[in-house]
């Protein structure tokens, strides 16, 4: 196993830099050759969603590297998501991705968010009428199964799920998830949440693990922390190589998000950068502040979930 991989618990291995293709943009073009650019730099793991609306161009990118001989398809990690209206048949959403990817199976399906919207809900922010009050995920995780039974991904996993939802999953699933996909940073740190996956052999991934700088919902609090600076000029690396390398430190991997070419090499060059134990300590230290999509969703809509803890029992 290679120094930039880690192995989940279903056996195969997650690169632990992966490469997020969320924009707000979403224009195909860019998006195709941002993963051309990242392959070169050594990117091998993908991170897109049904929501996202860039699975078509994640798989053109990558079925023309694949064609090119650039890469082999085993060498490539591609994860997708179950999006919130899609949990009463996982494998025909499955097969949906699969279908805009282009591809015949994907490494890794995750449940995007442990809430229900109705069928007809396909809006990154959902309105209040699309909401379910229940969402049974006893039902959901059978089909997720399925999707696994059926060679339809390699490993299954969930996204946003907090302690509570993950020993309530925990509780009946045939299969444990692989991988629990949340926001974590040097400022929302998840220690009880990465306590629990680790007890339970389930791999967390940090996302928007720079505080989410220019989203709707993300901040530069992170980028811009006195501390992450701090540390940054000690070692002679960059704010955004510190950040990245702590949640490595932490045994997670990370999921970027940039298209920039400069950007894509600095989060690259994270793997190098050497924290010692001081530096982790100090950034232990931290106040801890959520920058969240979750927040967002809550506070842009007139949904029946007033809190994020009422949403999905986040814990603070």
């Amino acid at each position: 196993m290679r120094k930039d991989e880690v192995r989940l618990n279903c056996g195969i291995t997650i690169p632990v830099i992966g490469l997020g293709t969320y924009s707000s943009n979403n224009d195909r073009v860019t998006t195709e050759k941002a993963v051309h650019l990242a392959l070169k730099m050594g990117y091998r793991h993908f991170d897109t969603a049904k929501i996202y609306g860039s699975e078509g161009a994640v798989g053109n990118a990558l079925r023309k590297a694949i064609e090119d001989q650039i890469i082999p398809r085993e060498d490539v990690f591609l994860t997708s998501k179950l999006w919130s209206c899609d949990h009463h048949d996982p494998v025909s959403a499955l097969k949906h991705t699969l279908r805009n990817l282009g591809m015949e199976y994907i490494d890794m399906y995750l449940v995007h968010w442990p809430i229900k919207l109705k069928p007809w809900a396909c809006n990154a922010v959902p309105k209040e009428e699309d909401f379910e009050k229940q969402l049974d995920m006893e039902t959901t995780w059978e089909g997720m199964q399925k999707c696994l039974d059926r060679g339809l991904c390699r490993c299954i996993g969930v996204s946003n799920f907090s302690t509570k939802k993950i020993e309530h999953l925990l509780d009946f699933a045939s299969v444990p998830p692989a991988v629990n996909q949340v926001e974590m940073h040097p400022m929302w740190r998840q220690r009880k949440l990465r306590e629990i996956c680790g007890k339970h052999d389930i791999h967390v991934s940090g996302y928007s693990p720079l505080g989410g700088p220019g989203n709707a919902w993300g901040s530069t609090a992170v980028v811009k922390n006195p501390l992450i600076n701090s540390i940054a000029l000690k070692h002679k690396a960059t704010p955004a190589q510190v950040a990245l390398k702590w949640g490595l430190t932490r045994g997670a991997s990370v999921i970027v998000k940039s298209f920039n070419p400069d950007r894509l090499r600095e989060n690259m060059g994270s793997l190098d950068l050497k924290l010692d134990d001081e530096d982790l300590i100090e950034i232990e230290q931290l106040q801890e502040r959520k920058i969240m999509r979750g927040d967002f969703l809550v506070n842009n809509t007139t949904s029946p979930y007033k809190t994020l803890e009422e949403l999905w029992d986040y814990e603070i």
